[in-house]
């Protein structure tokens, strides 16, 4: 995304759950054959062996810990270890873009949120949480575990797996839609989800004689298993750009309100009269929002640009609601204005402020 004010470069980190079966190793497998050239550091708890394809790459090393061509690094990992492994994939020598956690099928989400949140690791920053159910197993494994209603209820991604072989899947689809609250709810096949839902599908810095995996495997996959074909229709993305300066209290009005589905948006905002000595890079995915005051470098045009991506968002709706929330400084301009952002602005060893 982009450096935070205290000049570190975070690395957004993912929580991929879901019950045994529902289809996790085979959504993370799909995003480390199409990364879009992004090296992404997984970080596997599970029980028993670890079930990646992407081992055959470089092989293991140790039992427990695999090295890939691609910068992956797959540990079983205690939750307890989480900050060591984390700190161990964000050093810069790793050249991670992105970090997946697939947490064990019987783990608690909530906790491994907690725990990214409560995170000492300045390096890092929380990527969401995505929830996987198995459409044909769904009914059955809601009253095996209740506890699923609670997991959808927290998730800001709920990928619908199998909702090819489910007998009705649309009816599957409707019931976890009712039970996500405001999370993107897209089906799947063979975990098959565009990685650019969950991550910027571009190496942060270019990497010269460097081979990420999905260049170390092109399978010669027709168009309809390929990355560009029907992945992209799970989700609707807006792309916005505004020469007005935007006011602080009318986009926190917006992203405090932001509607059901939309899982990401990213970005730089200019406030102007409010602050004229910065852009801030925003960062909000789910409910988590965090923005990221930078200097303005000298002859850079002074622009809000924004990308908004969802599933079943109202693009054109949402791009009106952003256009009015242009400012009308100097005018209206006071010391206070920008209170409502800088809340979520974390400096170091700060608690961020979350939304409710």
């Amino acid at each position: 995304m982009s450096q935070p004010s205290h000049g570190v470069r975070q690395i957004p980190v993912v929580v991929l759950a879901g019950f045994l079966g529902s289809g996790k190793t085979t959504l993370l497998n799909h995003l480390l054959h199409h990364s879009g050239g992004s090296r992404i550091g997984a970080v596997v708890n599970d029980f028993g062996a670890i079930e990646i394809d992407a081992m055959a790459v470089a092989g293991a090393l140790g039992d427990s810990t695999v090295s890939l061509g691609n910068g992956c690094l797959c540990c079983a990992v205690d939750a307890s270890e989480l900050d060591q492994y984390l700190e161990r994939l964000a050093r810069p020598s790793a050249r991670i873009d992105v970090i997946v956690i697939e947490a064990s099928g019987l783990a608690e989400p909530q906790e491994l949120v907690r725990m990214l949140l409560a995170s000492e690791q300045p390096e890092v920053v929380y990527g969401g949480l995505v929830e996987v159910v198995d459409a044909v197993e769904f009914d059955e494994t809601r009253a095996r575990h209740p506890e699923i209603d609670r997991h959808l209820a927290l998730a800001d991604l709920v990928v619908v797996n199998k909702a090819d072989r489910a007998e009705d899947g649309e009816r599957v689809l409707r019931l976890v839609r009712s039970l996500a609250g405001r999370a993107a709810v897209v089906p799947a096949v063979y975990g098959r989800v565009d990685p650019e839902f969950l991550f910027d599908c571009r190496p942060s810095e270019e990497r010269v004689g460097q081979l990420s995996f999905d260049d170390l495997h092109h399978h010669g996959e027709d168009a309809e298993h390929s990355h560009s074909g029907h992945l992209h229709s799970a989700y609707d993305s807006l792309s916005f750009t505004s020469e007005t300066a935007m006011d602080p209290r009318r986009l926190m009005g917006f992203l405090d309100s932001r509607p059901e589905g939309l899982y990401r948006i990213k970005g730089y905002v200019d406030f102007g009269a409010y602050d004229g000595r910065n852009r801030y890079a925003v960062h909000a995915v789910g409910r988590f929002l965090r923005f990221y005051p930078e200097p303005w470098t000298a002859g850079e045009p002074r622009l809000t640009q924004l990308v908004l991506i969802g599933s079943g968002i109202d693009a054109p709706a949402l791009g009106k609601e952003l256009q009015a929330c242009a400012s009308d400084a100097p005018q209206t301009a006071d010391e206070h204005g920008m209170w409502g952002v800088l809340r979520y602005v974390q400096e170091p060893d700060e608690d961020v402020v979350e939304p409710s």
